[in-house]
Protein backbone atom coordinates (compact mmCIF):
# COMPACT_ATOMS: atom_id res chain seq x y z
CA UNK A 1 0.00 0.00 0.00
CA UNK A 2 1.66 3.42 -0.95
CA UNK A 3 0.97 6.52 1.30
CA UNK A 4 -0.73 9.52 0.43
CA UNK A 5 -0.52 12.93 1.55
CA UNK A 6 -3.68 14.50 -0.70
CA UNK A 7 -5.92 14.60 2.50
CA UNK A 8 -3.11 15.76 4.90
CA UNK A 9 -4.03 18.97 6.48
CA UNK A 10 -1.90 21.32 6.78
CA UNK A 11 -1.78 25.16 8.66
CA UNK A 12 -0.84 27.81 6.08
CA UNK A 13 1.32 31.24 7.16
CA UNK A 14 -1.88 32.70 7.68
CA UNK A 15 -3.01 29.89 9.89
CA UNK A 16 -5.89 28.33 7.59
CA UNK A 17 -6.29 24.83 7.40
CA UNK A 18 -5.61 23.53 3.70
CA UNK A 19 -5.78 19.97 2.43
CA UNK A 20 -1.94 19.20 0.31
CA UNK A 21 -4.66 17.72 -2.26
CA UNK A 22 -4.89 21.92 -3.18
CA UNK A 23 -1.52 20.77 -4.75
CA UNK A 24 -2.60 17.66 -6.48
CA UNK A 25 -0.99 17.45 -9.97
CA UNK A 26 2.13 19.15 -8.88
CA UNK A 27 5.35 17.24 -8.05
CA UNK A 28 6.38 18.52 -4.05
CA UNK A 29 8.95 18.30 -2.18
CA UNK A 30 8.59 19.02 1.61
CA UNK A 31 11.00 19.83 3.52
CA UNK A 32 11.23 20.55 7.52
CA UNK A 33 13.27 23.84 7.37
CA UNK A 34 15.49 25.75 10.26
CA UNK A 35 16.55 29.25 10.31
CA UNK A 36 20.02 28.39 12.46
CA UNK A 37 21.27 25.15 11.06
CA UNK A 38 24.33 23.85 9.35
CA UNK A 39 21.93 22.92 6.34
CA UNK A 40 20.38 26.31 6.18
CA UNK A 41 22.32 26.91 3.15
CA UNK A 42 20.02 24.20 1.53
CA UNK A 43 17.51 27.16 1.29
CA UNK A 44 19.26 28.28 -2.03
CA UNK A 45 19.67 25.01 -3.19
CA UNK A 46 15.66 24.39 -2.72
CA UNK A 47 15.18 27.90 -4.24
CA UNK A 48 17.17 27.07 -7.66
CA UNK A 49 15.26 23.53 -7.83
CA UNK A 50 11.62 25.84 -7.08
CA UNK A 51 12.85 28.18 -10.28
CA UNK A 52 14.25 25.43 -12.45
CA UNK A 53 10.97 23.18 -12.11
CA UNK A 54 8.42 25.12 -10.94
CA UNK A 55 7.18 25.81 -14.63
CA UNK A 56 7.14 22.67 -15.27
CA UNK A 57 4.69 21.62 -12.60
CA UNK A 58 6.90 21.76 -9.29
CA UNK A 59 6.61 22.80 -5.93
CA UNK A 60 8.95 22.75 -3.36
CA UNK A 61 6.47 23.36 0.32
CA UNK A 62 8.74 24.32 3.91
CA UNK A 63 7.40 23.39 7.39
CA UNK A 64 9.62 25.30 9.73
CA UNK A 65 10.60 23.01 13.04
CA UNK A 66 12.33 24.05 16.03
CA UNK A 67 12.62 19.86 17.32
CA UNK A 68 16.50 19.86 16.20
CA UNK A 69 19.03 21.90 18.53
CA UNK A 70 16.18 24.39 19.06
CA UNK A 71 17.63 26.07 15.44
CA UNK A 72 14.38 27.55 13.93
CA UNK A 73 13.61 29.82 17.56
CA UNK A 74 11.77 32.99 15.43
CA UNK A 75 8.74 33.65 14.96
CA UNK A 76 6.95 32.62 11.06
CA UNK A 77 7.22 36.20 10.87
CA UNK A 78 10.73 36.53 11.50
CA UNK A 79 11.81 32.96 9.53
CA UNK A 80 9.70 34.40 6.39
CA UNK A 81 11.79 37.79 6.40
CA UNK A 82 14.70 35.89 7.12
CA UNK A 83 14.00 33.74 3.97
CA UNK A 84 13.04 36.37 1.75
CA UNK A 85 15.95 38.64 2.58
CA UNK A 86 19.01 36.44 2.73
CA UNK A 87 17.59 33.68 -0.01
CA UNK A 88 14.96 35.52 -1.95
CA UNK A 89 12.95 32.37 -0.90
CA UNK A 90 9.48 32.20 -3.28
CA UNK A 91 7.91 28.72 -1.87
CA UNK A 92 5.81 28.61 0.53
CA UNK A 93 6.31 28.32 4.61
CA UNK A 94 3.89 27.29 6.35
CA UNK A 95 3.33 27.17 10.45
CA UNK A 96 5.87 25.62 12.52
CA UNK A 97 5.49 22.01 12.95
CA UNK A 98 6.81 19.00 14.86
CA UNK A 99 8.40 16.43 13.17
CA UNK A 100 9.66 13.43 15.76
CA UNK A 101 8.18 12.30 18.73
CA UNK A 102 5.02 14.09 18.93
CA UNK A 103 4.67 14.88 14.82
CA UNK A 104 2.38 16.96 13.44
CA UNK A 105 1.41 16.79 9.82
CA UNK A 106 2.47 16.14 7.36
CA UNK A 107 5.07 14.73 9.27
CA UNK A 108 2.95 12.09 10.96
CA UNK A 109 2.40 10.16 7.52
CA UNK A 110 5.78 11.19 6.17
CA UNK A 111 7.55 9.11 8.82
CA UNK A 112 5.45 6.44 7.97
CA UNK A 113 7.63 6.04 4.46
CA UNK A 114 10.58 3.47 4.19
CA UNK A 115 12.72 4.16 6.20
CA UNK A 116 9.96 4.43 8.75
CA UNK A 117 10.78 6.45 11.73
CA UNK A 118 10.89 10.24 12.88
CA UNK A 119 12.90 12.78 10.43
CA UNK A 120 16.20 12.53 12.30
CA UNK A 121 17.41 16.64 11.62
CA UNK A 122 16.36 19.77 9.87
CA UNK A 123 16.44 19.31 5.73
CA UNK A 124 14.54 15.95 5.01
CA UNK A 125 13.27 15.91 2.14
CA UNK A 126 10.24 13.70 0.80
CA UNK A 127 9.14 13.53 -2.93
CA UNK A 128 5.85 13.61 -3.42
CA UNK A 129 4.54 12.56 -6.77
CA UNK A 130 1.07 14.21 -8.72
CA UNK A 131 -1.23 12.10 -7.46
CA UNK A 132 0.38 12.71 -3.96
CA UNK A 133 1.77 9.57 -3.34
CA UNK A 134 5.40 9.55 -1.47
CA UNK A 135 7.67 8.52 -3.76
CA UNK A 136 11.44 9.08 -1.97
CA UNK A 137 12.98 10.27 1.30
CA UNK A 138 16.02 11.81 1.38
CA UNK A 139 18.26 12.75 4.51
CA UNK A 140 19.17 15.74 5.80
CA UNK A 141 22.87 15.55 4.08
CA UNK A 142 21.15 15.21 0.56
CA UNK A 143 22.46 18.49 -1.01
CA UNK A 144 18.87 19.76 -3.47
CA UNK A 145 20.93 20.07 -6.02
CA UNK A 146 22.38 16.48 -6.33
CA UNK A 147 22.02 14.54 -8.94
CA UNK A 148 19.59 12.38 -6.96
CA UNK A 149 17.35 14.81 -6.05
CA UNK A 150 17.18 16.67 -9.69
CA UNK A 151 16.75 12.75 -11.69
CA UNK A 152 14.21 11.76 -9.23
CA UNK A 153 12.03 14.85 -9.67
CA UNK A 154 12.65 15.21 -13.80
CA UNK A 155 11.31 11.71 -13.39
CA UNK A 156 8.43 12.59 -11.18
CA UNK A 157 7.40 15.21 -14.03
CA UNK A 158 8.02 12.86 -16.67
CA UNK A 159 5.40 10.29 -15.63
Amino acid sequence: MSLNVSQLLVKTATGDEISLGKFSGKVLLIVNVASQCGFTKQYAGLQELQNLYGPKGFQVLAFPCNDFGAQEPGTLEEIQLFCSLKYKVTFPLFQKVHAKGSTTEPFTTLNQFEPKGDVEWNFEKFLISKDGSILKRFKSNVDPLSEEIKNAISNALND
